[in-house]
């Protein structure tokens, strides 16, 4: 009796809970969708005049398979808008129609989703007595057995896949490939005898308890390394261009030798 009361005691040292999937799930296909654009380095058509032709991407307000519409906030219109970005830190100039250009970009997106999973150590919860009883006529129906556990972990991850290539406009000769760009993000709450969630992920700037960040646990953290700036930009990052609107304006010579060292050296934010 003293070691069942013992064993109850410890599952009720606390308990916690975390309700916020759904803007979990929004951040991690938002940060999947920006480690896949960053890595895609679009130099090799800049100083061009291009058009971003979108088709194939999954248009907006359409179902994407895999994602309910509920939380389908994280749609074409961020990859669209990423790419842009991406075009444009590397030197493009993006034009509105086809006609105005002088390559066209034809991007298409592979995968675009969240995929999770519980695993629970202890006995998970159960109605095998009351199933029993069902076999039995007469026997009175047994309540269900509740969960049971030291520890559980739930994992959310999302990927991303999307693609690039050009061609030129008039002579529809192919120009440039990007390649498949893929990445992916995670986040993992863990309950230790019911205490918790611990947090941590590539979401997350650190672990965190509850909500709370923890800045002396030793627990790792998956935040993912910054990007390898295929443009010697990381686009997730604050940075100025060079610009006459800013005084800040660079002689041509300058910024192809800027271009050409940033594979190798990471440019300064210019003031």
């Amino acid at each position: 009796m003293i070691l069942a009361c013992a064993v109850c005691g410890c599952f009720l040292l606390g308990c916690g809970a975390t309700k916020s999937f759904t803007a979990t799930e929004q951040l991690l296909m938002s940060d999947a969708v920006d480690s896949t654009i960053a890595k895609m380095d679009f130099r090799a058509i800049g100083g061009h005049k291009v058009f971003l032709d979108t088709t194939y991407v999954v248009g907006a307000g359409k179902v994407i398979p895999g994602v309910a519409m509920p939380i389908n906030l994280i749609n074409s219109d961020y990859v669209i808008s990423a790419l842009r970005q991406q075009l444009t830190a590397a030197g493009c100039m993006l034009v509105d129609s086809r006609d105005a250009a002088e390559i066209i970009c034809e991007a298409r997106c592979g995968a675009l989703g969240t995929d999770g999973h519980t695993v629970t150590y202890g006995i998970p919860a159960n109605n095998f007595l009351n199933s029993a009883s069902s076999v039995i006529p007469g026997t009175p129906s047994l309540p269900s057995i509740p969960e049971l556990s030291v520890a559980k972990r739930e994992m959310k991850s999302a990927a991303a896949k999307v693609s690039v290539f050009a061609y030129d406009r008039e002579t529809r000769e192919p120009l440039w490939q990007s390649g498949i760009a893929q990445a992916g993000s995670s986040a993992r709450d863990t309950w230790i005898l019911g205490i918790g969630p611990l947090q941590y992920g590539n979401i997350y700037k650190g672990t965190r308890f509850a909500g709370k960040r923890l800045r002396s646990l030793g627990i790792r953290n998956d935040e993912p390394q910054l990007a390898q700036r295929a443009n010697g930009i990381d686009h997730r990052s604050n940075y100025l261009f060079a610009n006459k609107i800013f005084g800040n304006a660079k002689e041509p010579n300058e910024e192809k030798t800027r271009m050409s060292d940033a594979s190798s050296n990471l440019p300064t934010n210019i003031k």
